[in-house]
């Protein structure tokens, strides 16, 4: 009886009537706010209430299956409703209009129909020839074929063109509710703006086309592409103002378009992409005005300038040969260089004012990203065009506690303004390097004095880690509202900035929502629960965190680590004096390597025998602040255990004291034994318990 029924069913003929009636029967079915995927809606619908006339249930449903297979399913059942009845109207709409009974075929063109008449000579002559083999021989063929001959099939093909060309009219007479799906290629939505190469294309195709009726397709592009790269900046330019245009004119219609259509719930940047490529809005920007941008620093000045005369040179060796000549420079020749590149860059900036003031808002924004000039120093002209991120990042950084300035900066900061009346003639960077020189060659004594307001201003910033320390972590969020967070603006613009209204429709979609749908958010949510936990464990337990991140712990009075060997003290010098600052970190250790290189072995004997001294001096140093300072064997233990249970937190027995001797010491608190061998024992060294907090 089933079987009987089920065989039935697929042969029953629908009137067009019947089914707009299935369809409005379905939507009376619907919930009022539909807002689950198609195919949860499909399966809760009670197909016993669609049931009208002499259908069934089974019959409706059986009907609205095969209709749906042909309509897009991406969206809510509801929206679906309106395709199908589209479909219904015009089965034939978009790419199955060629399958129309009626629509005439394309005529073929002159090659194809020497193609079809000499393909089953050569099969025959060529049996063992695939079909490819075979298309290649008669291209070729077709290509030396005499015009007199290939005028016999050029005529063909026009006379066919004409005769499609007629049958195309008629068949728009006798069905013209398929001329608008023909024109507008089946939707209403405005067409993209054209790219400058995309228009040039369509202008140069028809020209080429006149001269090569039997061109393809393939040999068009490759013609014309190359054509294309030969064009002048002159040519190209006018190409880009006319997409510009067009560029223009498609987002005016397309703010028309959404304000019509607000179910689309799209935004500006989903349609106001550029037409141009990187290249191309560099050369428009250029003609506009746009000033070149200068090299970072002399070095680059140098290298530019020398690469210019260096064209027949490999590429991969220029940069080679621009760093050995500019290391046969001397200092005076570098830094005029310098002063150059420095001149360049002010001029750079009154240019680039200029041109920016010529500019809309939106235009100087999108120069200013491109270039990514964050720390630009704008005129007036932007007026406040300034990022919305940047006075966000500085709120950030003024909550944030400042790490306390160095005793050199401090003496640097004092000097500057003093200096700067002095040599009105010398660069920032000059007036930096000439006073790290004065800070080497001030005596300790001196010195003293900046070393003094450097600790005042550590220990503020050490008060200031402890108040913010008390401070709670943001508590952890749920998924519902991670959820609700990335989808927010699309619901308020779908409800027109009705807060309650969008939020009634998030918490009825979010409890429709399949599980599987809200894994992503639940695993968020776990990740942002961790965030919370360990934000919390760091508020509590500072210490504990700084060691256990891999950081050494800084013991008040100290000594400073003195250079392991020669090579050290020397990369010390070179990098304190200053000269070599105008170089990136990577080409400095390079140049100080090379340094070393060429030095000869007595001037690298008596750096060995400096950074001698300075082990020795340290020694000294070290052995007189473990035993004034009276460090916990326990405390030095931190550095190794402090990721093992029962770290620094765990609670110890006392145990009784034992001669400890320095070098054990030693190799616990900088984890390598020492320099020099040390056994005396240290016997006012006190063992005791951790501290809970600090050190």
């Amino acid at each position: 009886m089933n079987g009987d029924m089920d065989t039935a069913i697929p042969n029953q003929v629908w009137a067009q009537d019947d089914l707009f009636k299935l369809l409005e029967l379905m939507k009376i079915a619907l919930p009022l706010k539909d807002l689950t995927k198609y195919k949860t809606s499909e399966s809760h619908l009670d197909w016993e209430k669609v049931a009208f006339s002499s259908y069934t249930a089974d019959q409706c449903k059986q009907k609205w299956s095969e209709v749906s297979k042909e309509i897009r399913k991406f969206r809510t059942l509801t929206e679906l409703i309106f395709d199908a009845q589209d479909y219904i109207r015009n089965p034939y709409k978009g790419k199955k209009l060629k399958k129309h009974p009626d629509f005439p075929k394309k005529p073929l063109t002159p090659y194809f129909r020497f193609f079809m008449e000499k393909r089953a000579k050569y099969a025959k002559l060529h049996p063992e020839m695939s079909n490819l083999d075979l298309t290649k021989i008669l291209s070729k063929k077709y290509r030396e074929l005499p015009e007199k001959k290939k005028k016999k099939y050029v005529e063909d093909f026009v006379k066919d063109k004409e005769s499609f060309g007629l049958s195309m009219s008629k068949f728009r007479e006798e069905h013209p509710e398929l001329v608008e799906c023909m024109t507008k290629k089946g939707s209403n939505v405005p067409e993209k703006a054209r790219t400058p190469q995309q228009l040039w294309y369509t202008h140069e195709k028809k020209a080429f086309l006149k001269t090569n009726a039997d061109a393809t397709t393939k040999d068009i592009k490759d013609s014309l592409g190359k054509q294309w790269t030969r064009l002048t900046d002159k040519k190209r330019l006018k190409w880009i103002g006319k997409s510009l245009e067009l560029q223009k004119q498609y987002e005016e219609t397309m703010r028309e378009y959404i304000q019509q259509h607000p179910e689309l719930n799209m935004n500006q940047g989903d349609y106001s992409k550029s037409t141009l490529t990187k290249a191309e809005r560099h050369l428009k920007d250029k003609s506009d005005g746009r000033p070149d941008k200068p090299p970072p620093n002399g070095y680059s000045m140098f290298c530019a300038e020398l690469m210019s005369s260096m064209k027949d040179v490999p590429s991969t060796e220029r940069m080679v040969m621009c760093s050995q000549r500019w290391k046969l420079l001397k200092q005076n020749e570098k830094d005029a260089y310098q002063k150059r590149c420095e001149q360049r860059k002010k001029e750079y900036e009154i240019e680039m004012n200029r041109f920016l003031g010529s500019l809309s808002v939106e235009e100087q924004q999108r120069v200013l990203a491109e270039q990514k000039m964050i720390g630009f120093k704008k005129g007036n002209a932007l007026g406040n065009a300034a990022p919305a991120k940047r006075a966000s990042r500085a709120k950030a950084g003024a909550e944030k506690p400042k790490r306390p300035i160095s005793a050199m900066f401090i003496f640097a900061e004092e000097k500057r303004p003093k200096l700067q009346q002095e040599r009105s003639d010398l660069s920032e960077s000059e007036l930096t390097r000439l006073l790290a020189r004065m800070w080497n060659e001030l005596s300790e004594k001196k010195k003293e004095k900046y070393k003094r307001l450097e600790a005042v201003l550590k220990a503020e910033t050490m008060k200031k880690e402890k108040e913010e320390r008390g401070h709670l972590p943001d508590p952890p969020k749920t998924a519902q509202d991670i959820w609700q967070q990335s989808v927010i603006g699309d619901y308020l613009a779908r409800f027109k900035s009705d807060r309650p209204k969008a939020q009634k429709a998030m918490e009825t979609t979010w409890n429709s929502m399949e599980k599987k749908e809200k894994m992503l958010w639940i695993k968020k949510a776990a990740e942002d629960q961790k965030r919370y936990e360990r934000e919390l464990c760091e508020m509590r337990s500072p210490v504990t965190t700084a060691i256990a991140s891999g950081k050494k712990m800084k013991f008040d009075g100290e000594p400073k680590k003195p250079p392991s060997n020669g090579y050290q003290k020397f990369s010390q010098e070179m990098l304190s004096n200053g000269e070599l600052n105008h170089l990136p970190m990577k080409e400095r250790m390079a140049e100080i390597g090379g340094r070393w290189q060429r030095l000869v072995q007595k001037e690298k004997d008596q750096y060995k025998k400096i950074a001698e001294e300075k082990q020795r001096q340290y020694k000294v140093l070290l052995e007189q602040w473990l035993i004034n300072d009276v460090v916990s064997l326990s405390t030095l233990q931190k550095r190794r255990c402090a990721a093992k249970p029962g770290g620094p937190n765990a609670k110890v027995k006392a145990k009784a004291k034992k001669p400890v001797s320095l070098s054990s010491v030693h190799e616990l608190c900088f984890e390598r034994p020492p320099l020099v061998s040390i056994s005396t024992p240290v016997s006012d060294l006190i063992l005791c318990t951790p501290p809970t907090t600090g050190v």
